[in-house]
């Protein structure tokens, strides 16, 4: 559940980066909506389902192969407009980072040309980062040093950035910094798109390793320590539903319902009459005293309307740093920071 809100706001700003928008609420709500996605939200949603991947295959079996990264590649890249021959392998074509035109000569930057050298560096950095980890290397360094060098190999057609930042939090797991895949990177290097572009550059233009590294180990302790209040905060208000809930000595599908409101905080009830495998004329009366509570907002909408759980959203959507403290609506206990 916990997974959910945080990887959902992670793909929003991670794609954000790249120049993919999809508003954050639109992406809390993607299942809550029979509506056809736009191309900013598909390639977004495409995101999570490869994240998801990379995750369950690093908990299950412990490394990463190239493999893995070309499957993440493929399911980032489906049925967007990346999806050529060289989706779900690495590249067979020259690329030109930061260029107008388009043209190599008035480029910012020009990784590695494909062929036997650029597969054998993608394989030598896959080995490198699931090297021995009770060796003297520090994670923090290593994670920054392989960050670096996948973004300066640009393995794929697309969606290397992403794949790059995704790549992050997985080396943590193999590194056994995160057991749980909680980790929010992006919308602190977001926020700092140009410092981030430029301190990667400077590495290859001058090998300043020093700047790059604090920098991110600096985004990196930010990042954490928003993560862990968020899902402090998400815990408070799953707390503060529960207790109304009991207040009014409810039991059975409402419980159930406030239950899953951290992990989707945009619900219907058809959605909801799936998921609980319950009649609908069940789930709309669940749902009609969570509204009645204050849990749920009254219904937006005229066809399959939707409801929310707005300090769940808030404690999800709110910018790095301003965590809402307390809710205007509901008396809820204040998470540490």
């Amino acid at each position: 559940m916990l997974r959910r809100p945080s990887l959902r706001r992670e793909a929003q700003s991670t794609s954000a980066l790249e120049g993919t928008f999809a508003p954050l609420e639109q992406v809390l709500a993607a299942d809550a909506t029979d509506a056809t996605p736009s191309k900013e939200l598909a390639e977004v949603l495409n995101y999570i389902d490869a994240a998801n991947l990379a995750f369950d295959f690093v908990a299950e079996r412990g490394i990463v192969t190239t493999g893995l990264l070309d499957e993440v590649h493929r399911v980032l890249v489906r049925g967007t407009d990346s999806e050529t021959h060289d989706a779900g392998r690495v590249r067979t074509t020259l690329v030109a980072i930061g260029s107008p035109t388009g043209s190599v000569e008035d480029s910012r930057f020009v990784p590695m040309p494909p062929g036997t050298e650029l597969n054998v560096a993608v394989r030598d950095w896959v080995d490198w980062i699931g090297a021995d980890r009770a060796s003297q290397r520090e994670p923090m360094i290593a994670a920054a040093m392989a960050h670096y060098q996948f973004e300066t190999l640009h393995p794929f057609n697309d969606g290397n950035g992403r794949i790059g930042r995704l790549a992050i939090v997985l080396q943590f797991m193999l590194d056994g910094l995160l057991r749980e895949p909680l980790l929010t990177v992006s919308p602190w290097f977001e926020a700092r798109r140009s410092e981030y572009q430029d301190r990667l550059a400077a590495v290859s233009a001058t090998g300043d390793w020093d700047g790059w590294i604090q920098f991110f180990a600096a985004g990196i302790e930010s990042a954490s320590i928003d993560t862990a209040s968020r899902v402090d905060r998400l815990i408070a208000v799953q707390a503060a539903y529960v207790q109304i809930v009991q207040n009014h000595s409810g039991r059975g599908l409402v419980r159930d319902i406030v239950d899953s409101l951290i992990g989707d905080p945009v619900v219907t009830v058809p959605l909801l009459t799936r998921r609980f495998g319950k009649t609908a004329a069940a789930t709309g009366t669940a749902v009609s005293r969570l509204v009645e509570w204050g849990v749920l907002t009254p219904p937006i909408g005229t066809y399959n309307r939707q409801y929310r759980a707005l300090d769940v959203l808030r404690a999800i959507s709110a910018p790095v740093g301003s965590i809402p403290e307390r809710s205007a609506a509901l008396e809820l206990p204040v998470a540490d920071a």
